[in-house]
């Protein structure tokens, strides 16, 4: 990987390990989201401890911090001409997801990449997020769990997106679709796996805001 390309890692890292959800609960109620709910600095929580306005907000810039640089970024550092240009988007988005899973200003602990990987996806492979909205609609109108549903939305797509690459997701001109296909599922469904033992246990709560609970209890 080449300088130009390290810089364009090393900027779309920073861009999503921008705290949005933290910044916003310290702005708003001058509270710590990761003292509070879930614990988590992402939408989700922000919606229960901040009500559904604030967590709406949250959702959308956290997917926008997804966006930006993926559709931005590779231009300013990369020319069309680059060897690693094809897959510059690629190399954007999945930065950009890092950065907002593992941020250095928090210790490298920081949200579950579902939003960011929404304004990601918008970018890369819009088909792939029409999959992903439509299973993770459909999933939270049947069981009300968010977590659920977001594990659900990235393995379909991750199967969409492996199925449109066939018959060789990892070709030479694609093999970075295909590893993204694989690697973001994985880390969202990694990254949600205290969720997976409550959903074991019976004890992940449905969703609610804290209009309609609330629910602003310190983070166990």
């Amino acid at each position: 990987m080449g300088t130009n390309a390290v810089f364009l890692t090393l900027a779309s890292y920073l861009a999503g390990s921008i705290p949005f959800g933290l910044l916003i609960g310290k702005a708003v109620k001058g509270v710590d989201l990761r003292q509070l709910g879930s614990g988590n600095i992402g939408a989700t929580n922000a919606g229960r401890v901040l009500g559904k306005k604030w967590g709406l907000i949250c959702l959308a810039l956290d997917a926008l911090k997804g966006l930006l640089p993926v559709a931005f970024l590779p231009q300013v550092f990369l020319s069309a001409d680059d060897p690693v240009f094809a897959h510059s988007t690629v190399i954007a988005g999945v930065a950009t997801i890092l950065g907002h899973m593992f941020p250095c200003w928090l210790g490298f602990r920081g949200g579950k990449g579902v939003a960011t990987s929404l304004g990601v996806l918008s970018i890369i492979s819009p088909w792939g997020l029409l999959v992903a909205a439509v299973t993770f609609f459909g999933s939270f109108a049947i069981w009300r769990y968010v977590s659920l549903s977001s594990m659900l939305a990235a393995t379909g797509f991750g199967l969409f997106e492996l199925i449109r690459l066939k018959p060789s997701p990892f070709a030479e001109s694609t093999f970075s679709h295909g590893l993204f296909a694989i690697l973001v599922p994985t880390l969202i469904i990694i990254q949600h796996r205290s969720n997976i033992r409550r959903l074991f246990r019976g004890e992940e709560p449905k969703f609610t805001s804290r209009r309609d609970s609330g629910d602003a209890r310190p983070a166990a």
